[in-house]
């Protein structure tokens, strides 16, 4: 079969690499995909929002199935663009509804809905600009910290955590009044603070069925102990040591079995991947937030666990035939260190040469790629902030980590930078 991977980033290429070991695959696209998917399969250049230029490379190529990597064109509906379309509905998509889309592109969205199917989660009020007084005076009813979300995509920077009520006021006004995150912070949701541990917990359903995957951590800020601007994500390890039988039981039926039931039950159309931001408060699951695919670095340490045929499964996902497949996982741990430009996640340089791939250990290393491009003479050069994720198994998590900081100090590009403390918290708790 032919399928074609939206986006460029490292979750997409971690994705192919999986799917690349199928004996069901024909052929491979990545749209527009980066220096490390093209070893994998064809890039093309088309952009993932442009649904039109996707449409006549489907038709063309006869393709079979789309995978779609980032959220944006999940929440701008290019899903129900290939469903309601008679020359794209033989199409696979792998992903959600538009509607369904709406648990990643609302916060309020998915409050409302957990509210409704009673899935443990903060408690919360949600604002607009001309209910700020309102919303001063609930920041003056909770204790601090105090969590400010905006309310719709804001490529995971629309989160902030402040200590101070004065400070998380001004910041309000800045997102309601001044458009902090443009249209994404004209709603802003205020919710209670809560002290514990996250994790992320991924799912792949049929809207009916589902298969629980490996759970990840990943660690959001840019600097060590974590301490920072927030990025997209510099590492992620799997499993999680806390993860226990017991709390994984937990989230099962407290949050996975009745989101899978609430979607079943409110007509949403689901065939993908559903991302469960977590909190362990006191060996409790609460949600945090969905996301609607997997997660950047996350899939990093994710893939590399799956032992069999991840097309197969998300072939009879796509047909409504998930409860037939049964996927086995790799007991083994998994680090993922990402390697970014100098500067990120504000101004970096583009276009630096990479080198050093030829020495790493690939016995116990994989490589994925984020923000590279392939020059004329074939050159790989930077093309991006987050770069690249260095991947390695282990027996215990300190293996995983140290195989990946062995890897990461041969690769060279001009003022690269990596955390050296994935995983470090872990290994102290537990």
């Amino acid at each position: 079969m032919k399928v074609l991977i939206l986006g460029s980033g490292g979750r997409e290429h971690a994705l192919g690499w999986k799917l690349s070991q199928s004996k069901m695959l024909k052929r491979l696209y990545f749209a527009p995909g980066n220096a490390g998917t093209a070893d994998l399969g064809i890039n093309v250049p088309i952009d993932p929002l442009d649904f039109e230029e996707l449409k006549t490379f489907a038709i063309e190529t006869e393709l079979d199935m789309l995978v779609v990597g980032p959220e944006v064109p999940l929440v701008e509906g290019i899903f129900d663009f290939f469903e309601n379309d008679p020359l794209l509905k033989h199409v696979k998509v792998i992903g959600p509804s538009k509607k369904a889309a709406m648990l990643e592109g609302s916060k309020e969205f998915a409050k409302a809905f957990m509210k409704r199917h009673k899935i443990p989660t903060a408690a919360y009020q949600v604002f607009d600009a001309v209910s700020y007084p309102g919303a001063c005076r609930f920041i003056d009813e909770l204790k601090p910290p105090y969590v400010l979300k905006a309310d719709g995509l804001a490529a995971g920077k629309g989160v902030l955590i402040m200590d101070d009520a004065a400070a998380a006021k001004e910041e309000l006004k800045e997102m309601l009044v001044g458009k902090k995150f443009g249209e994404a912070s004209k709603r802003v949701v205020i919710e209670e603070f809560m002290d514990g541990i996250e994790l992320s917990v991924f799912v792949l359903t049929d809207g009916k069925d589902y298969i629980i995957l490996p759970e990840a951590k990943d660690y959001k800020r840019i600097g060590e102990g974590d301490t920072g601007l927030n990025t997209g994500g510099m590492g992620s390890v799997s499993p999680v040591p806390f993860a226990t039988p017991k709390f994984m039981k937990k989230v099962e039926d407290k949050i996975v079995k009745p989101t899978i039931e609430g979607i079943r039950r409110e007509g949403m159309k689901y065939r993908g991947f559903i991302f469960f931001g977590l909190i362990n408060v006191k060996d409790e699951p609460y949600v945090i937030e969905y996301n609607v695919r997997m997660g950047d670095p996350e899939t990093q340490a994710v893939m590399p666990r799956i032992k069999n045929d991840l097309f197969k499964a998300l072939l009879y996902a796509s047909e409504g035939r998930l409860g037939e497949i049964k996927l086995r996982f790799d007991s083994r741990s998994v680090a993922s260190v990402v390697m970014v430009a100098g500067g990120y996640p504000q101004a970096y340089n583009k276009g630096d040469e990479i080198s050093g791939f030829d020495d790493v250990d690939k016995k116990h290393t994989l490589i994925f790629h984020a923000g590279t491009k392939l020059d004329d003479e074939g050159k790989t050069l930077t093309a991006g902030g987050r770069v690249l994720a260095v991947v390695s198994y282990g027996k215990h998590l300190i293996d995983a980590v140290t195989f990946s900081y062995k890897a990461a100090k041969k690769i060279k590009f001009k003022d690269s930078y990596y955390r050296r403390d994935i995983g470090r918290d872990l290994l102290s708790k537990y």
